[in-house]
């Protein structure tokens, strides 16, 4: 559809959010329109990503190699997930959970050193709030995205021997 084709065009031309309000006067149609419209999009394969500040395009998943691993830990464990995540080179650009009956529901973290790791803790520690994977027992999984695969495979190799690394069932090999 063209509209869709300007939405992503106006988003490729951004270096800033752009809010979905913005993006429907541009277009002619209403905000819910625009969300329905960066639903399709996304499920097409577009790193569109949103924040309190409107929708962006992510630009990290444009480089590099980005691989979809599914985890499982407690929210003590969280710190050295990432840390350990960071250390090998590799970016956690979101986190998903794919829960019954709310479906899947994706944050973006953007998460790409230590300073990142301790400023997301400290937000959680110090707030009402628990980390997403609590909506699923601990299960989630992280874009990462790192300069290779080969970087992508050291990460991967650690989460397994750590005891992260979880098995994806059939249903979520799409995800």
């Amino acid at each position: 559809m063209e509209r869709r084709k300007i939405l992503l065009s106006m988003l490729q031309q951004s270096q800033t959010p752009i809010s979905g309000s913005a993006l429907g006067k541009q277009t002619g149609v209403s905000r819910q329109v625009v969300v329905q419209d960066v639903a399709i999009l996304r499920t097409e394969g577009y790193p569109i990503l949103s924040t309190t500040k409107g929708y962006y395009l992510d630009r990290t998943e444009q480089s590099g190699s980005v691989r979809i691993l599914k985890v499982c830990h407690t929210d003590e464990q969280v710190e050295d997930e990432l840390n350990s995540i960071v250390d090998l080179g590799g970016t956690v650009q979101n986190v998903m959970v794919n829960h019954r009956a709310y479906g899947k529901m994706t944050a973006a973290l953007n998460i790409k050193s230590r300073r990142d790791v301790r400023v997301f803790v400290d937000n959680i520690r110090s707030g009402k709030s628990t980390p997403l994977l609590n909506v699923t027992s601990g299960y989630h999984f992280h874009t990462i995205g790192a300069d290779s695969e080969a970087i992508l495979d050291e990460i991967e190799e650690m989460l397994r021997r750590k005891g992260y690394l979880a098995q994806r069932l059939p249903y979520e090999m799409e995800l």
